[in-house]
């Protein structure tokens, strides 16, 4: 049996000023540093490494366009990435420290 629940639409973010400019950033850098990555990987990634790429370069432009005429709606990658991640850095300072 499904169930299915139908979810409130996600309200727009506020919008400030310079928003749309670091939300076009925002929506850029992060498939262009995967690409990079991914072009230099030690050994050819064949296959796997185009399907990648090719989804970084729509990811990108899903991502770009979602920045530049829905900025409401964008949501940054890299507030949901470096939290994670300044978290995980915190807790290993701490048991460094604590060692």
């Amino acid at each position: 049996m499904w169930i299915l629940i139908a979810r409130a639409p996600r309200p727009d973010a506020p919008y400030w000023r310079g928003r749309r400019t670091l939300a076009l950033i925002d929506a850029a850098l992060w498939p262009i540093l995967v690409a990079t990555a991914l072009n230099h990987l030690p050994l050819s990634a064949g296959l796997a490494g185009s399907v990648l790429m090719a989804a970084c370069v729509l990811i990108g432009a899903r991502c770009v366009s979602v920045a530049m005429w829905d900025v409401g709606q964008y949501r940054f990658i890299t507030a949901r990435i470096a939290v994670p991640l300044v978290v995980l850095l915190a807790v290993g300072a701490v048991l460094k420290l604590a060692a």
